[in-house]
């Protein structure tokens, strides 16, 4: 079931909606009022076949449907996502190029020591796409089966415990930072190239408990090669109903929900945002794309620019507390 986040904007979306209902020439440009008239661009910061790339086709094509013009999918991977970014920010601001950000975007605002833009300053936000949570596993027959029992096992076992995760400033390594800091385990944490070492890693017993999404652990949860211990967000993963949070575990200050959304550069007509972002939600409402993400262990998210936007910044505030605090190596 999607999850619609849109009820604080929803006034601000009505007065909106009856402005773009006005007849022509009261107040909208003759180019805006038939946009898009040409392809549009989506900007996506990942190689081609992840889970943020198929989620962005999935509701591109539904959008281009809708719209009658095509969206086209340009893959842009390279330093956290700034090689996109660079790319959208050199484009003007008339709605034919659309980026792809979320709350990778939030943690580098404090992981690197400069950035060519201000991701709230800089982007118009659009429209969320999809949230998804992170997962604790450990291989099937490890006795590390609850969060308590981890919390236990560290405090009487000191230094034997480890945790495992990939890339230094990923949303997997924070989240694995900020959980010894919302239960005070003392572990010391693996970081892994990619997630099949990862994967490896915890299937071998290098590491006890892995930190990774679904679309990574979801094979070997098939296979019944691990267990998962807790997931991460605020209510249980429509995948694992099963399983609890952290959260519900007795740690309520542990809450990781990774997310994206389309954005433009900044300057984007606000006519252009709402006629995007009807038919984003209207797309993510659909029951064949809310099936399909469920597959890819992924949720509608569904929203407002306004929310967007401060889903952002809140998010920016979050991590840049978890780097200070980790003591985490600028880049």
């Amino acid at each position: 079931m999607a999850r619609d986040i849109s009820r604080r904007a929803c006034a601000g979306l009505a007065a909106v909606a009856v402005f773009c209902a006005l007849p022509a020439g009261t107040g909208l440009s003759q180019a805006q009022t038939k946009y898009p008239e040409r392809p549009v661009r989506i900007i996506v910061p990942y190689g081609a076949g992840g889970v943020a790339d198929v989620t962005t086709r999935l509701v591109a094509q539904r959008v281009s449907e809708a719209m009658g013009q095509t969206f086209v999918i340009e893959n842009r991977p390279g330093a956290g996502g700034i090689v996109g970014a660079k790319a959208l920010l050199a484009s003007p601001p008339d709605g034919y190029t659309l980026f792809l950000a979320g709350n990778g975007s939030a943690i580098s605002e404090s992981l690197f020591k400069s950035l060519p833009f201000n991701v709230v300053r800089d982007f118009t936000p659009v429209s969320p796409l999809a949230e998804f949570e992170m997962l604790l596993a450990t291989k099937a027959d490890s006795q590390l089966d609850t969060v308590a029992k981890i919390v236990a096992y560290s405090k009487a076992n000191p230094g034997k415990l480890n945790f495992g995760t990939i890339a230094i400033g990923s949303t997997q390594h924070l989240s694995a930072e900020l959980f010894k800091m919302a239960t005070g385990v003392q572990a010391p944490i693996v970081i892994y190239k990619t997630t099949p070492e990862l994967v490896t890693a915890i299937l071998r017993g290098d590491v006890d408990v892995g930190f990774d999404y679904h679309a990574a652990f979801g094979p070997s949860i098939a296979n019944k090669q691990f267990k998962v211990i807790a997931t991460s967000g605020e209510q249980r993963a429509p995948q694992l109903p099963a399983v609890p949070t952290v959260k519900e575990s007795g740690y309520p200050d542990f809450v990781v929900t990774s997310w994206n959304a389309f954005y433009g550069p900044a300057g984007l007509p606000k006519d252009i945002v709402t006629k995007l972002n009807e038919q984003v939600v209207a797309a993510l409402k659909t029951t064949d794309i809310q099936k399909r993400m469920e597959d890819l262990g992924i949720a509608p998210m569904i929203g407002s620019p306004e929310f967007l936007n401060e889903r952002m910044k809140s998010d920016i505030a979050k991590w840049a507390k978890v780097i200070e605090a980790a003591g985490v190596e600028k880049q």
